[in-house]
């Protein structure tokens, strides 16, 4: 995650202080954050942003799931209305350590790696994995990218009146030499 992308509160799962169990994450995101939220999407507005998630230790990294839940709104691509989305995607990603500073995990801790897979691993440096990029980026995925209302259609916005003569060409055989003509 970049400095300047917004931080989750609360969005962190250290790694030198799970259970073995694993740990829950249970957010349920204030209205300032999830305008910050909807600013970095570029879309009109998050009214509900909650994530529910499990992290266990997983192969010298840790393994997270759950379920993100939101309602976003953004204008339509064919009124500029505004559509509301009501959001369900489950979460699964797995974080191994990474970068100058690694985890000093036990000596016989295997790292699983799986390059053919869907997903390569994300990293984390030092024991603690900021799960914000995680969140927002499941949340940017599952955004209808073409919002429109149901039964909308940039057909629907023309006049019924239309003729071949308003048609966005039409103007163009006017231009026509004599010899185009015969």
């Amino acid at each position: 995650m970049n400095a300047d992308q917004f931080r989750i509160p609360d969005a962190s799962i250290r790694l030198d202080s799970m259970p073995t169990a694993g740990r829950d994450l249970v957010l349920a995101v204030d209205a300032a954050d999830r305008l910050a939220v909807a600013g970095q999407l570029g879309i009109t507005a998050v009214e509900k942003l909650e994530v529910k998630l499990h992290a266990v230790r997983f192969k010298g990294g840790i393994r997270v799931t759950g379920r993100l839940v939101a309602t976003t709104v953004q204008p339509s691509v064919v009124s500029l209305e505004p559509v509301i989305q009501e959001i369900a995607e489950p979460i699964e990603r797995v974080f191994l350590p990474g970068g100058e500073k690694v985890y000093a995990g036990p000596a016989d801790a295997e790292i699983f790696v799986d390059l053919d897979g869907e997903d390569v691993p994300d990293h984390f440096e030092g024991n603690e994995a900021d799960l914000s990029a995680l969140i927002v980026e499941t949340l940017a995925l599952a955004l209808d990218p073409y919002p429109r209302q149901p039964g909308e259609t940039l057909g629907a916005l023309r006049d019924d009146g239309d003729t071949e003569s308003d048609l966005p060409f039409a103007g163009l055989k006017i231009l026509k030499t004599p010899e185009d003509k015969g």
